[in-house]
């Protein structure tokens, strides 16, 4: 399959960041900002959102606070910020690829698109393939080739999830078959693969930084390597050219939030985005500062989208 890229060119980013001054100035908060996180403290999205509340402190005039609604794979969180009072005082700052991938797989109260205007992304988990460092696999060719032989076990960390998506997006473009075994979460996902329950599995790049001599980490779904994981090559770069299937960290409005709100809000992310103190926050837990303006955020999402469809439907099918 052709390989598609869905990272737009930072320039309308870079654009957003130096205009970021005047349209910040449309926006002029006089409450605290409540962030909802539809996860637990501790996670990648947590990450992102407290790192967002470090650096504003200096370049807002509200304190940000950050309020963790877990449940429901996200959608607990979502639906009650869809609801909050469009005064943009509480927005959502989420999975985007989960809560896209989650409301394509199952039918849900509310979805990226319909529900929420879409402020900008600050950040982007990206999935890798990952091996106990006991494998005989040394490289994704490796595993490859041994899956041709089938009865390999595979795991991820939920059904109808990113990485699940990311990783029969690879098997069905190497016209491959293995069986998924699902976790609760990447923590779990990666105690599956420490303990060899399964052959390899797909995770956030960042859940294997502090496991180096324990994991192999084959192979990363991105465009291009991983500042942070700069060893590890990509799985396009091993031959293997595959639709990229990640995870953006995206800030949502509710809808009917003045539009002039939504502008200042997104030039602010962009200002926070590129703050030295944000990108030391991520960094320390192996991730990195992935600013986008809203229009390029959501049109990569409407992409990935499209791209992940057939697989979907396919695990929508096989479910029922």
């Amino acid at each position: 399959m052709q390989r598609r890229s869905f990272l737009i060119a930072a320039g309308a980013g870079a654009l957003a960041a130096m205009t970021g001054t005047t349209a910040a100035a449309e926006w002029n908060p006089r409450r605290p900002l409540n962030i909802i996180v539809p996860y637990n403290a501790g996670g990648g999205v947590d990450l992102y959102a407290r790192a967002v509340a470090n650096a504003a402190e200096s370049r807002l005039p509200v304190p940000v606070v950050v309020v963790n609604k877990p449940g429901a794979g996200g959608l607990t969180g979502a639906i009650e910020a869809s609801k909050a009072r469009p005064d943009g005082n509480t927005v959502l700052l989420t999975s985007s690829g989960s809560f896209l991938l989650g409301s394509m797989f199952k039918e849900a109260a509310v979805n990226p698109f319909e529900s929420f205007q879409t402020v900008a992304q600050v950040g982007n988990l990206k999935g890798a393939i990952v091996v106990p460092a006991a494998s005989p696999f040394q490289t994704l060719a490796d595993l490859v080739e041994a899956a041709k032989g089938g009865n390999l076990k595979w795991g991820h960390n939920g059904r109808g999830g990113v990485f699940q998506v990311a990783g029969q997006t690879f098997l069905n473009n190497q016209d491959l078959e293995a069986t998924d075994v699902p976790f609760k979460g990447g923590a779990k996902s990666r105690a599956a693969i420490l303990g060899s329950q399964v052959d390899f599995g797909i995770l956030g790049i960042q859940q294997s930084r502090g496991f180096e001599a324990e994991l192999r980490v084959l192979a990363i779904f991105a465009d291009e390597r991983d500042p942070l994981f700069p060893d590890v090559p990509t799985a396009a770069e091993q031959g293997f050219n595959i639709p990229v299937i990640s995870s953006p960290i995206i800030l949502f409005a509710p809808n009917g939030v003045d539009a002039e709100i939504v502008t200042g809000m997104e030039a602010a992310m962009a200002d926070i985005a590129a703050a030295p103190e944000f990108s030391e926050t991520v960094e320390a837990k192996g991730t990195v500062s992935a600013y986008l303006a809203g229009a390029d955020a959501k049109a990569n999402l409407m992409a990935m989208g499209e791209t992940a469809k057939p697989v979907i439907d396919a695990l929508k099918a096989a479910s029922n």
